[in-house]
Protein backbone atom coordinates (compact mmCIF):
# COMPACT_ATOMS: atom_id res chain seq x y z
CA UNK A 1 0.00 0.00 0.00
CA UNK A 2 1.54 3.77 -1.27
CA UNK A 3 1.83 5.80 1.35
CA UNK A 4 1.70 10.02 1.38
CA UNK A 5 5.41 10.33 0.74
CA UNK A 6 5.15 7.83 -2.12
CA UNK A 7 2.48 10.19 -3.92
CA UNK A 8 3.46 12.55 -6.68
CA UNK A 9 3.01 15.95 -5.59
CA UNK A 10 3.59 19.27 -7.82
CA UNK A 11 5.15 20.96 -5.20
CA UNK A 12 7.51 18.52 -4.54
CA UNK A 13 8.62 18.32 -8.32
CA UNK A 14 9.37 21.96 -8.16
CA UNK A 15 11.68 21.79 -5.52
CA UNK A 16 13.70 20.27 -7.93
CA UNK A 17 12.54 21.57 -11.52
CA UNK A 18 15.02 23.58 -13.05
CA UNK A 19 13.36 25.20 -16.17
CA UNK A 20 12.66 27.87 -17.78
CA UNK A 21 9.35 26.39 -19.91
CA UNK A 22 8.96 22.81 -19.71
CA UNK A 23 6.56 22.56 -15.85
CA UNK A 24 5.63 26.06 -16.21
CA UNK A 25 1.77 24.45 -15.68
CA UNK A 26 1.84 21.29 -14.35
CA UNK A 27 -1.50 19.27 -14.24
CA UNK A 28 -1.42 16.10 -11.65
CA UNK A 29 -4.41 13.74 -11.99
CA UNK A 30 -5.31 10.23 -10.36
CA UNK A 31 -6.44 8.15 -12.80
CA UNK A 32 -7.03 9.35 -16.44
CA UNK A 33 -7.15 7.40 -20.09
CA UNK A 34 -3.65 8.69 -21.06
CA UNK A 35 -1.75 11.67 -20.18
CA UNK A 36 -1.34 11.98 -24.01
CA UNK A 37 -5.07 12.11 -24.92
CA UNK A 38 -5.55 14.54 -21.67
CA UNK A 39 -2.83 17.36 -22.96
CA UNK A 40 -4.05 17.02 -26.46
CA UNK A 41 -7.87 18.54 -24.89
CA UNK A 42 -5.78 21.39 -23.74
CA UNK A 43 -3.77 21.77 -26.46
CA UNK A 44 -6.72 22.08 -28.73
CA UNK A 45 -8.38 24.62 -25.72
CA UNK A 46 -4.64 26.76 -25.98
CA UNK A 47 -2.56 25.28 -23.49
CA UNK A 48 0.91 27.24 -23.36
CA UNK A 49 3.87 25.21 -24.61
CA UNK A 50 5.62 23.40 -21.95
CA UNK A 51 2.75 22.01 -20.46
CA UNK A 52 3.00 18.92 -18.43
CA UNK A 53 0.42 16.50 -17.55
CA UNK A 54 1.01 13.58 -14.65
CA UNK A 55 -0.89 11.09 -13.64
CA UNK A 56 -0.81 8.26 -11.26
CA UNK A 57 -2.38 5.46 -13.69
CA UNK A 58 -3.70 5.41 -16.72
CA UNK A 59 -6.25 3.17 -18.57
CA UNK A 60 -5.26 3.76 -22.04
CA UNK A 61 -1.41 4.56 -22.20
CA UNK A 62 -0.09 3.61 -25.37
CA UNK A 63 3.22 1.67 -26.38
CA UNK A 64 3.47 0.44 -30.07
CA UNK A 65 1.02 0.71 -32.60
CA UNK A 66 -1.80 -1.12 -31.15
CA UNK A 67 -0.17 -2.06 -28.07
CA UNK A 68 -1.22 -0.79 -24.70
CA UNK A 69 1.27 0.21 -21.78
CA UNK A 70 0.81 -1.25 -18.85
CA UNK A 71 -0.04 2.02 -16.11
CA UNK A 72 -0.32 0.68 -12.46
CA UNK A 73 -1.35 3.19 -9.85
CA UNK A 74 1.52 4.66 -7.76
CA UNK A 75 4.28 3.37 -8.64
CA UNK A 76 5.51 4.63 -12.01
CA UNK A 77 5.89 7.63 -14.51
CA UNK A 78 3.24 8.87 -16.69
CA UNK A 79 3.87 12.54 -18.06
CA UNK A 80 3.07 14.46 -21.52
CA UNK A 81 4.60 17.64 -22.03
CA UNK A 82 3.42 20.08 -24.80
CA UNK A 83 5.92 22.00 -27.85
CA UNK A 84 4.56 24.53 -30.30
CA UNK A 85 7.45 24.36 -32.73
CA UNK A 86 7.53 26.12 -36.13
CA UNK A 87 7.48 23.12 -37.86
CA UNK A 88 6.14 21.21 -41.26
CA UNK A 89 4.13 17.93 -40.50
CA UNK A 90 7.35 16.07 -42.49
CA UNK A 91 9.64 17.46 -39.60
CA UNK A 92 8.25 15.96 -36.40
CA UNK A 93 10.25 12.68 -36.47
CA UNK A 94 12.83 14.98 -35.04
CA UNK A 95 11.45 15.70 -32.08
CA UNK A 96 11.40 11.74 -30.97
CA UNK A 97 14.76 11.58 -30.16
CA UNK A 98 14.19 14.74 -27.77
CA UNK A 99 11.87 12.43 -25.28
CA UNK A 100 14.19 9.28 -25.95
CA UNK A 101 17.12 11.31 -24.61
CA UNK A 102 15.99 13.12 -21.85
CA UNK A 103 14.54 9.72 -20.27
CA UNK A 104 17.59 7.84 -20.94
CA UNK A 105 19.69 10.47 -19.18
CA UNK A 106 16.95 10.74 -16.32
CA UNK A 107 17.08 6.72 -15.87
CA UNK A 108 21.03 7.13 -16.34
CA UNK A 109 21.11 9.38 -13.14
CA UNK A 110 20.17 6.00 -11.10
CA UNK A 111 23.36 4.54 -12.16
CA UNK A 112 22.35 2.15 -14.77
CA UNK A 113 23.61 2.41 -18.19
CA UNK A 114 20.40 2.66 -21.05
CA UNK A 115 19.78 1.70 -24.56
CA UNK A 116 17.63 3.57 -27.26
CA UNK A 117 15.74 0.80 -29.11
CA UNK A 118 14.38 2.68 -32.45
CA UNK A 119 12.26 4.55 -32.74
CA UNK A 120 11.31 4.74 -29.15
CA UNK A 121 11.95 1.94 -26.52
CA UNK A 122 14.38 2.12 -23.69
CA UNK A 123 15.74 -0.96 -22.50
CA UNK A 124 18.36 -1.93 -20.18
CA UNK A 125 20.35 -5.06 -20.72
CA UNK A 126 17.87 -5.71 -23.30
CA UNK A 127 14.81 -5.52 -21.16
CA UNK A 128 12.35 -2.65 -21.78
CA UNK A 129 11.42 -0.38 -19.18
CA UNK A 130 10.93 3.04 -20.36
CA UNK A 131 9.14 4.19 -23.67
CA UNK A 132 8.02 7.54 -25.38
CA UNK A 133 5.31 8.90 -27.71
CA UNK A 134 4.92 11.21 -29.99
CA UNK A 135 1.61 13.36 -30.94
CA UNK A 136 1.00 16.32 -33.39
CA UNK A 137 -1.71 18.36 -34.54
CA UNK A 138 -1.71 20.45 -37.70
CA UNK A 139 -3.09 23.47 -39.15
CA UNK A 140 -2.89 23.95 -43.06
CA UNK A 141 0.33 22.98 -43.52
CA UNK A 142 2.32 23.74 -40.16
CA UNK A 143 2.32 21.60 -37.06
CA UNK A 144 0.03 23.47 -34.12
CA UNK A 145 1.34 21.50 -31.81
CA UNK A 146 3.61 18.80 -30.38
CA UNK A 147 2.74 16.21 -27.37
CA UNK A 148 5.49 14.15 -26.26
CA UNK A 149 4.73 11.06 -24.03
CA UNK A 150 6.90 9.73 -21.80
CA UNK A 151 6.33 6.60 -19.42
CA UNK A 152 9.04 4.77 -17.42
CA UNK A 153 8.31 1.87 -15.13
CA UNK A 154 9.97 3.00 -11.61
CA UNK A 155 8.94 0.95 -8.82
CA UNK A 156 6.61 -1.59 -10.16
CA UNK A 157 7.73 -5.19 -8.80
CA UNK A 158 8.47 -7.89 -11.22
CA UNK A 159 5.86 -9.67 -9.87
CA UNK A 160 2.67 -7.21 -11.11
CA UNK A 161 4.91 -7.34 -14.24
CA UNK A 162 4.20 -10.97 -14.48
CA UNK A 163 0.76 -10.81 -13.73
CA UNK A 164 0.07 -8.21 -16.14
CA UNK A 165 2.07 -9.14 -18.85
CA UNK A 166 2.59 -12.96 -18.65
CA UNK A 167 5.95 -14.29 -20.51
CA UNK A 168 6.30 -11.28 -22.10
CA UNK A 169 7.60 -9.78 -18.70
CA UNK A 170 10.63 -11.56 -19.25
CA UNK A 171 11.24 -8.55 -21.24
CA UNK A 172 10.32 -6.14 -19.25
CA UNK A 173 11.98 -4.41 -15.60
CA UNK A 174 11.89 -1.58 -14.20
CA UNK A 175 14.53 0.97 -12.53
CA UNK A 176 14.15 0.21 -8.91
CA UNK A 177 14.36 -3.65 -9.87
CA UNK A 178 17.92 -3.11 -11.90
CA UNK A 179 19.05 -0.32 -9.13
CA UNK A 180 18.30 -2.51 -5.83
CA UNK A 181 16.08 0.74 -4.21
CA UNK A 182 12.91 2.23 -4.41
CA UNK A 183 12.72 5.33 -6.87
CA UNK A 184 11.84 8.93 -5.56
CA UNK A 185 9.35 9.43 -8.47
CA UNK A 186 8.80 13.25 -7.85
CA UNK A 187 12.53 13.88 -7.95
CA UNK A 188 12.94 11.76 -10.88
CA UNK A 189 9.87 13.70 -12.68
CA UNK A 190 12.05 16.76 -12.35
CA UNK A 191 14.74 15.62 -13.49
CA UNK A 192 13.25 14.17 -16.60
CA UNK A 193 11.39 17.78 -16.87
CA UNK A 194 14.65 19.52 -16.71
CA UNK A 195 16.80 17.10 -19.45
CA UNK A 196 14.09 17.51 -21.54
CA UNK A 197 14.16 21.13 -21.71
CA UNK A 198 17.89 20.83 -22.13
CA UNK A 199 17.13 18.54 -25.28
CA UNK A 200 14.82 20.72 -26.84
CA UNK A 201 16.69 23.98 -26.31
CA UNK A 202 19.92 22.10 -28.02
CA UNK A 203 17.78 20.74 -30.71
CA UNK A 204 16.00 24.03 -31.40
CA UNK A 205 19.01 25.94 -31.36
CA UNK A 206 21.64 23.41 -33.64
CA UNK A 207 19.41 20.75 -35.16
CA UNK A 208 19.00 17.37 -34.32
CA UNK A 209 21.94 16.28 -35.78
CA UNK A 210 23.43 18.06 -31.94
CA UNK A 211 21.60 15.30 -30.35
CA UNK A 212 22.85 12.49 -32.87
CA UNK A 213 26.26 11.40 -30.94
CA UNK A 214 24.23 10.93 -27.62
CA UNK A 215 21.56 9.07 -29.07
CA UNK A 216 24.17 6.79 -31.52
CA UNK A 217 26.07 6.38 -28.15
CA UNK A 218 22.70 4.32 -26.76
CA UNK A 219 21.56 2.58 -30.01
CA UNK A 220 20.60 -0.96 -29.06
CA UNK A 221 20.09 -1.83 -32.60
CA UNK A 222 23.77 -0.47 -34.52
CA UNK A 223 25.81 -3.03 -35.79
CA UNK A 224 22.76 -5.49 -34.84
CA UNK A 225 21.51 -8.47 -37.41
CA UNK A 226 17.80 -7.04 -37.89
CA UNK A 227 14.38 -8.13 -39.76
CA UNK A 228 12.42 -5.46 -40.62
CA UNK A 229 8.72 -5.25 -41.06
CA UNK A 230 7.81 -2.12 -43.43
CA UNK A 231 5.68 -1.37 -46.23
CA UNK A 232 4.12 -5.10 -46.14
CA UNK A 233 7.53 -5.93 -46.79
CA UNK A 234 9.52 -8.08 -44.44
CA UNK A 235 13.28 -8.48 -44.96
CA UNK A 236 16.70 -8.66 -43.07
CA UNK A 237 19.76 -6.26 -42.63
CA UNK A 238 22.14 -4.83 -40.30
CA UNK A 239 21.18 -1.73 -37.96
CA UNK A 240 23.65 1.30 -39.15
CA UNK A 241 22.57 3.89 -36.88
CA UNK A 242 20.00 6.92 -37.60
CA UNK A 243 20.10 10.08 -39.89
CA UNK A 244 19.32 13.59 -39.17
CA UNK A 245 15.85 12.93 -39.96
CA UNK A 246 15.23 10.81 -37.22
CA UNK A 247 14.69 7.61 -39.58
CA UNK A 248 16.66 4.36 -38.72
CA UNK A 249 19.20 3.26 -41.37
CA UNK A 250 19.65 -0.09 -42.48
CA UNK A 251 22.22 -1.89 -44.90
CA UNK A 252 20.63 -5.07 -46.68
CA UNK A 253 22.13 -8.06 -47.37
CA UNK A 254 23.32 -6.89 -50.42
CA UNK A 255 25.08 -3.59 -48.82
CA UNK A 256 22.80 -1.55 -49.84
CA UNK A 257 21.52 1.31 -47.42
CA UNK A 258 17.59 2.02 -46.60
CA UNK A 259 15.58 4.80 -44.76
CA UNK A 260 13.17 3.50 -42.62
CA UNK A 261 10.83 5.74 -41.26
CA UNK A 262 8.22 3.71 -39.53
CA UNK A 263 7.67 0.05 -39.20
CA UNK A 264 8.17 -3.22 -37.02
CA UNK A 265 12.37 -4.02 -36.07
CA UNK A 266 13.37 -7.34 -34.61
CA UNK A 267 16.64 -8.43 -33.89
CA UNK A 268 17.90 -11.75 -35.21
CA UNK A 269 19.82 -14.53 -33.73
CA UNK A 270 22.25 -15.51 -36.89
CA UNK A 271 23.64 -18.59 -34.82
CA UNK A 272 20.18 -20.33 -34.49
CA UNK A 273 18.28 -18.42 -36.54
CA UNK A 274 15.32 -18.23 -34.08
CA UNK A 275 14.19 -14.65 -33.84
CA UNK A 276 12.52 -12.52 -31.26
CA UNK A 277 11.14 -9.34 -30.84
CA UNK A 278 13.51 -6.64 -29.90
CA UNK A 279 12.06 -5.58 -26.55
Amino acid sequence: MNTDSDHLSISEMRHHLDTEVVGRHIYLHGTVDSTNAVLRRLADHGAEEGTVVLAESQTAGRGRPGVRWFSPDGVNLYVSVLFRPSLAPRDVARFAPIASLALSEAIEAEGLTVEIKWPNDLVVNGRKLGGTLVDFATVADRVSYVILGLGVNLNVTHADLEAALGAEAVLATSVSELAGREIDRNRFAARLLNRLEKWHQIVVAYGLEAALAAWQARDALRGRPLEVRSGGEAWRGCGRGVDADGCLLVEDAAGRPHRVVSGAIRLVDCATSDRREAP
